[in-house]
């Protein structure tokens, strides 16, 4: 599962690391504790042009035929072996695929019954990368109004993953971002995508508990705090 992540970048940033046009109709500050029901950055093609846009979403998707919004509490994260037969993500799933950009997540590992110690989980290199997402617009039918959200899929853990959840977010590399945004052909969907990200390109640091209140939202939430020796994880 994933739940919460970080993202460093700004508008700015994300605009240059996606090649992407800079809009002017919103702003996109960094976030250290990014968490399901807010607005956050997403990636897709543009229905008209077919280039890349930056836009918002909210996390938890609604599709475009929910009675109730609410539904957007169960989907935040999407399993990618079910996606091409599930009711609530198949037809995003044909047309709708979006990244996610963030800079690392956050998993908690059990300690004991009511303990659970958190860690910060990125790219071995430290850089941003971006998630596999879908993306759907739902219309509220008494005010008119539309809104976009998005869902983050996730897929069997990895080597470092494992100890943490029997689930991880699919970390695409950049080479793959068109084919999984791109429509293309219905019957012939980018499925092979949805694989575990190698574990040695990928690292994982113990952090505090102030993570734990959403409230908080500081780059120090990521500092590495230290672990003793006989209850290191790694």
């Amino acid at each position: 599962m994933c739940g919460r992540y970080y993202r460093r970048s700004d508008k700015q940033q994300i605009a240059e690391a996606f090649r992407l046009g800079l809009p002017t109709t919103f702003e996109i500050l960094p976030s250290f504790n990014v968490c399901p029901q807010s607005f956050q950055p997403i990636v897709r093609l543009d229905k008209d042009s077919g280039e890349r846009e930056l836009t918002q979403a909210r996390w938890g998707l609604v599709p475009f035929w929910a009675k109730d919004p609410k539904i957007a509490y169960n989907t935040i994260n999407a399993k990618g072996e079910t996606l091409a037969n599930s009711p609530t993500f198949r037809e995003a799933l044909k047309r709708r695929r979006c990244l996610v950009p963030l800079d690392g997540f956050y998993e908690w590992e059990p300690r004991g019954s009511k303990t659970k110690q958190p860690y910060a989980v990125g790219l071995a290199s430290g850089g941003p990368f971006a998630v596999a997402g879908l993306w759907d617009r739902w219309k509220d039918m008494a005010s008119g109004e539309w809104l976009d959200t998005f869902t983050v899929i996730t897929i069997d853990p990895n080597e470092l993953m494992e100890p943490f959840h029997n689930r991880m977010p699919v970390i695409l590399r950049p080479g793959d971002f068109e084919r999984w945004m791109e429509p293309g052909d219905p019957a012939r969907l980018p499925l092979d995508l949805l694989r575990p990200y190698p574990a040695d390109e990928m690292k994982a640091w113990k952090i505090g508990s102030g993570v734990g209140n959403v409230r908080n939202d500081h780059e120090g939430l990521i500092a590495p705090v230290d672990e003793p020796a006989q209850a290191s994880l790694f």
